[in-house]
């Protein structure tokens, strides 16, 4: 794509990435018609200040296929479900449907390092902006605070590290990055996506585009990401002892060079060690000096809500994994640790807790939210369970239920929106409750 599709750019959904979007298009003289199912006041206050006025959805099925045959690109908003009727009469219509990354693409040729994966783009985006940033302008942006295309209109950045989500990623055509990882999959959003393999090709999209000039960072470990492995490009490994980066013998190495001791690392569970190979390969894949990616390494202390230690007493260590919105990312957090008495449920998204269970340390379980029950029935049998009927009742069942040396750990595999905005504001009520609870035995 080299040029801006002809006619009116459709925008469905006035969230933070469509109102970037519509500022954009805005600036280089798109006619933009955005529509909202549900307008908040928020955004019916930002649309109208751009000079872009929300209009109501068509009723019928006739006026809104007329609508996108009159439109040049069609635009959803990143967590339009696929069955929206919308989507549907896109597909119908012919209407090209696009993403903020395409535009991006199109306006603007600085490169792009992209993360995508069901669980740790945020973690490894972060290391790999901070490994990047001593020598080179680098900026996070995409599934954040920051939309690329919004990124883009800052011309000091060399280069762009995108988290990149199945959201945005699905409905890309022209989105090229130079270092493209992924690092991960499991079954997630099936409230969004059709279904699980619509959600993995979407995912695989990273690595559409990517020719003999790219490089590919594929976890070797997951099944479902080696074999969506691309053919085009070159292709940095990492997730087996035998990948071109992985932890060995005590030492993160990459192509058979030190990186760092992982004793020198302040994260180091499993999990994270993935992470830091994953963001090593992409560091180094993008010129980051050696130097620059240990330093990066060495001073990562983790992000808020994931697997953050909020308090400590003699007995027991308190973690909030409030991120951990899904069962694999629940799972990941629970092996981290021996004996655990595990904080889980919430809104689930469509998808199977089972798995939950195959956590060998978890000892004892608090079930809250929406899916309480589901929780309690992977559990029955398994192991002791509680369910609790917020919050303040689920910390204190788990300071009861806990013994001498478990780690107590919130990692709902669920969404926070059945009592919480985000999980954010669930994590950081769990970690207020549990301080407010132990007193002056606190960290």
């Amino acid at each position: 794509m080299t040029t801006l599709p002809a006619g009116p750019f459709l925008l469905w959904g006035m969230g933070a990435t469509n109102r970037a979007v519509a500022a954009a298009l805005a600036e280089r003289g798109g006619d933009v018609i955005a529509i909202d199912d549900a307008p908040s006041a928020h955004c019916l206050e930002a649309s109208a200040a751009m000079g872009v006025p929300l209009r109501a959805a068509p009723d019928d099925d006739e006026s809104l296929a007329a609508l996108m045959r009159r439109c040049g690109a069609f635009l959803p908003t990143p967590g339009l479900p696929e069955r929206h009727r919308a989507i549907r009469a896109a597909a119908r219509a012919g209407t090209a449907t696009m993403s903020e990354f395409d535009l991006a693409a199109l306006w603007d040729d600085r490169p792009v390092v992209a993360i995508t994966g069901t669980n740790g783009k945020t973690t490894v985006t972060t290391l790999v902006a901070a490994a990047l940033a001593p020598t080179t302008a680098a900026v996070a942006a995409g599934n954040n605070e920051l939309p690329l295309v919004s990124a883009i209109a800052d011309p000091a950045p060399a280069l762009f590290v995108v988290e990149a989500s199945s959201f945005r990623l699905g409905r890309s055509r022209s989105f090229r990055p130079c270092v493209a990882a992924w690092l991960n999959f499991a079954a997630d959003h099936l409230d969004i996506h059709a279904s699980v393999e619509s959600y993995a090709e979407a995912k695989a999209t990273i690595w559409r585009n990517l020719g003999s000039g790219q490089v590919a960072v594929v976890n070797e470990a997951d099944p479902v990401v080696r074999a969506r492995r691309p053919a085009a490009g070159r292709t940095v490994t990492f997730g087996t002892p035998g990948s071109d980066v992985a932890a060995v013998g005590g030492t993160l190495r990459a192509c058979g060079e030190a990186v760092i001791d992982i004793a020198e690392m302040p994260r180091r569970f499993p999990h994270d060690l993935l992470n830091a190979a994953a963001a090593a390969a992409c560091a180094l894949a993008a010129g980051t000096p050696l130097e620059d990616l240990r330093a990066a390494l060495a001073g990562f202390g983790g992000l808020p809500h994931r697997l953050e230690l909020v308090a400590e007493t003699a007995a027991n260590r308190w973690y909030n994994d409030s991120k951990a919105t899904t069962p694999s990312a629940a799972l990941a957090a629970a092996s981290a640790f021996d004996s655990v008495v595990l904080i889980a449920g919430g809104r689930n998204k469509g998808l199977d807790l089972s798995c939950l269970a195959a956590a060998p340390s978890v000892r004892a379980v608090v079930a809250v939210g929406e899916s309480a029950a589901e929780v309690s029935s992977v559990f029955a049998g398994r192991a002791p369970v509680v369910r609790a009927e917020d919050m303040g009742a689920a910390v204190a069942a788990a300071g009861e239920l806990a013994l001498a040396g478990d780690a107590v750990l919130l990692a709902p595999g669920c969404a926070s929106f059945d009592s919480y905005d985000s999980y954010r504001q669930r994590g950081e009520h769990f970690a207020a409750v549990v301080r407010a609870s132990l007193g002056g035995e606190r960290r």
